[in-house]
């Protein structure tokens, strides 16, 4: 696959369709009524803050519990914004932070999930469409929402049809990946198929786009340079791509397994989050 593989419910849909990135969920938290949070935030003391946000500091606290003896293979742990103030939904993402892995899911009623890492690993906020009412702090390795659509709006099976003129190994990559989609179950290792390495002409290249198709989900990863997670119309096929500083693509590759590990958080994420939840908490609050 090469870069700028498209991502929506149909090849209509450019990339650029939905947001994503950094600045993906902040889209229901600018303009005045945010900033006039912040603004009361920075003048706030740590008791004053417990006495104004009270809501808040429990949904944190229940949080770091969570998040402490969370597992990666566990099911995620929600929390609902839908019943805190604007100055508390400030001080949540104030203490909250954000991480390196932002995402969208594209949903069949043309809704999009917006889920972004907090800056601790495995505290995810998620929030579906516009409404504020639908946020929640997810604790897990990746949200709910994501292994969901990753099954339910993907086809089970590849049809393969003919080459067109001009393909070379395109034939034989495409039933590699059908054979191993099929195959592969939860507890598997995922299987990778290199493009970087592989012989593949610009008709291949189309061909296989063309054959596996666009999925709903997109996700960055900006730790060490920019990953970019796909998954592909076809369940437990996913593009994973690697850029450098300039956005240029150093490592294509397709994935069949589960969500990829360059998205999961781990255990031992969990673990050290919990603790760092706990000092932050203190820090804000005593």
């Amino acid at each position: 696959m090469k870069a700028g593989f498209s991502f929506a419910q149909g090849a209509e849909h450019p990339l650029g369709a939905f947001p994503t990135g950094a600045d993906s969920l902040e889209a229901g938290h600018s303009g005045p009524t945010a900033a006039a949070a912040l603004a009361k935030l920075a003048s706030l003391d740590g008791v004053e803050l417990a006495r104004n946000c009270p809501n808040a500091i429990k949904l944190l606290s229940n949080v770091a519990a969570a998040v402490a003896g969370q597992k990666s293979a566990a099911q995620t742990q929600l929390f609902r914004l839908a019943n805190l103030s604007d100055l508390e939904r400030e001080l949540i993402a104030d203490v909250l932070g954000r991480g390196e892995i932002a995402g969208v899911v594209a949903l069949p009623d043309g809704c999009v999930a917006q889920f972004q890492e907090s800056a601790l690993a495995g505290i995810w906020r998620v929030c579906i469409g516009a409404d504020p009412a639908h946020e929640c702090i997810e604790v897990g390795a990746i949200p709910q929402i994501v292994r969901r659509a990753a099954t339910d709006l993907t086809s089970t099976d590849l049809t393969i049809n003919a080459a067109p003129e001009g393909a070379m190994n395109v034939l034989p990559v495409l039933a590699e990946i059908r054979e191993r989609a099929l195959a592969w179950r939860p507890g598997m290792r995922a299987h990778i198929i290199n493009f970087t390495l592989l012989p593949m002409s610009p008709v291949d290249h189309a061909f296989l786009q063309q054959s596996v198709c666009n999925g709903p989900i997109l996700l960055t990863s900006r730790g060490y340079g920019t990953c970019r997670v796909q998954a592909t119309g076809i369940r437990n096929v996913w593009s994973v791509q690697f850029f450098n500083s300039t956005d240029s693509i150093i490592l294509d590759t397709l994935e069949v397994g589960g969500v990829p590990t360059v998205a999961l958080a781990a255990d031992e994420d969990f673990e050290d989050s919990g603790e760092r939840m706990q000092e932050i908490i203190e820090a804000y609050f005593k």
